[in-house]
């Protein structure tokens, strides 16, 4: 029982930080973040994300480690 309240707290986190990375992706502040990435990335060749690409792969890890604590079976 403890460990599906702690998935669900997981995957809710992970909801929430997506929900988070798109809103900031429709921003204003958003926006200037990924031009000012593209023309950083153009200009030396680097290879840079915006801010809210980093919002997404941390929901994307809570959503994940949350499905693998409700689905792991415990050990007698």
């Amino acid at each position: 029982m403890k460990s599906i309240v702690i998935a669900l707290c997981l995957i809710i986190s992970g909801i929430l930080i997506i929900v988070q990375g798109t809103r900031r992706e429709d921003s204003v502040v958003g926006v200037a973040d990924s031009v000012g990435t593209e023309v950083a990335n153009v200009w030396d060749g680097k290879t840079r994300q915006p801010e809210h690409v980093w919002y997404y792969i941390a929901g994307g890890v809570l959503i994940l480690s949350g499905l693998v604590t409700a689905l792991r079976k415990k050990a007698a």
